[in-house]
């Protein structure tokens, strides 16, 4: 029973250290992609805008072989949180506690942006993705996701006359009473007429300059 004890021990510890080599490697291969996503996102986070923004992916410390059956799991040992910083002079904080709803919009599609190519996703969902933003940088959101369509159809649900103008298609959606009861109703908005129609609604204005406007936007 000691030898089979002292064996099994052992191959304990040979599986551990093998573990451990293994992990070392995917922490390796994890820093090194992580150094090239902190550009990249930083990149679109400044043609969407954010000229000043700053992203670091934070790593825990590599264990030691010692204390790694304690810290490990089935991914590995890194503990990985995403920092971020929306104005130069800012520090960077965990991103979850300090990103705004316009801020994590477009950080979402610039993440997205990046990682479908990876991700090998043929269709993507943007759902009020316009949250928190207008003007310009609505603008340039509208131009960063026209440019990602480009790849993969991407299915909009927003509020901005920019973005609804840039669309390739639009749909309208709206919602009735009927005998008590709610129904959403989706209708394909099928001329140039209809799609000025809509931008002007969304932009609050009516009549004959308003049409100029959403003309123009479109």
């Amino acid at each position: 029973a000691t030898e089979t004890m002292a064996a099994l021990q052992a191959d304990k510890a040979l599986a551990l250290k093998n573990m451990y080599q293994f992990a070392r490697m995917m922490s390796k291969i994890r820093r090194d992609i992580a150094t090239g996503l902190q550009s990249s996102i930083e990149k679109e986070l400044c043609d969407l805008g954010m000229k000043g923004a700053k992203f670091a992916v934070s790593f825990s410390e590599i264990p030691s072989l010692d204390i790694f059956e304690e810290v490990f799991t089935t991914t590995g040992f890194d503990k990985v949180e995403f920092l971020f910083s929306a104005n130069v002079g800012e520090p960077l904080k965990p991103l979850n506690k300090v990103i705004s709803g316009g801020e994590m919009s477009r950080f979402m599609l610039a993440i997205k942006n990046i990682t479908a190519s990876v991700e090998n996703i043929p269709t993507m969902v943007f759902d009020e993705i316009d949250t928190g933003i207008s003007g310009n940088t609505a603008t340039m959101v509208a131009q960063k996701l026209a440019s990602v369509s480009k790849d993969y159809q991407c299915l909009v649900i927003t509020h901005l006359p920019q973005i609804v103008a840039m669309a390739d298609n639009n749909l309208v959606i709206s919602k009735s009473q009927v005998d008590g009861s709610t129904f959403s109703t989706t209708k394909q908005v099928e001329t140039l007429q209809e799609k000025v129609d809509e931008v002007s609604r969304l932009m609050g204005s009516v009549g004959e300059h308003a049409n100029v406007s959403a003309q123009e936007l479109i």
